[in-house]
């Protein structure tokens, strides 16, 4: 019988180290065409030592998403902590994580696969990601409302609403068909967040 880890192995680390395996795969050939056999056979392990680690496949499939999901929190809190008046920070918020999801599209198309897949079919770390953009967004609006910029009061109704309206320049399936379309998201998103602007500068 396979010993759970290779000897002298962290068992937290192995575990870390078979998800930086799936994700290697993963950008390369795509999450569907990756199997645990392929995994296994780069660690110079067995199929059975993945699921000492492992419920099953879909559970890998929906970690690495998380980990691809994560990044883009990181990156999105770093352009809400940077100084500067709420309405730019949000407007720069949602121009970069458009610009970000558009490029995966285009650059990254096993990544963007997988994040279609976990939005489809509503996963939860796409749920936990959506809540975590609500909160960042929240976050920027709070500051709008404190500094006077922006006139609605109820910074967590406010935050939903606003991602709610940006869900067509960010959702998977609607970037790749308007790129693949033609459409210019771009200069959509600009009138978009210009009309978000607009809404929250609004006093009730």
């Amino acid at each position: 019988m396979d010993s759970p880890t290779p000897k002298g192995i962290d068992v937290c680390l192995f575990r870390e180290r078979i998800l930086d395996v799936a994700e290697e795969h993963f950008r390369r050939i795509g999450h569907q065409k990756t199997s645990v056999d392929d995994m296994a056979v780069h660690l110079g392990v067995s199929r059975a030592n993945i699921y000492r680690f492992f419920p099953s496949r879909s559970a890998i499939n929906k970690l690495v998403c998380g980990r691809f999901l994560d990044r883009t929190i990181l990156f999105g809190e770093a352009i809400a902590d940077v100084p500067g008046p709420a309405r730019t920070k949000l407007v720069a918020l949602l121009h970069a994580l458009h610009r970000e999801r558009k490029s995966t599209f285009m650059r990254q198309k096993p990544i963007h696969d997988l994040i279609t897949a976990a939005t489809n079919e509503n996963w939860a770390v796409n749920r936990a990601h959506n809540e975590q953009l609500a909160g960042l967004t929240e976050a920027i609006v709070r500051e709008g409302i404190e500094a006077g910029e922006f006139g609605v009061k109820d910074s967590a109704q406010a935050a939903r609403s606003v991602v709610k309206s940006f869900m067509p320049f960010y959702h998977p399936v609607l970037i790749e068909q308007g790129v693949r379309s033609g459409e210019d998201t771009e200069a959509g998103l600009l009138a978009q967040t210009s009309f978000i602007a607009a809404a929250l500068s609004t006093s009730p």
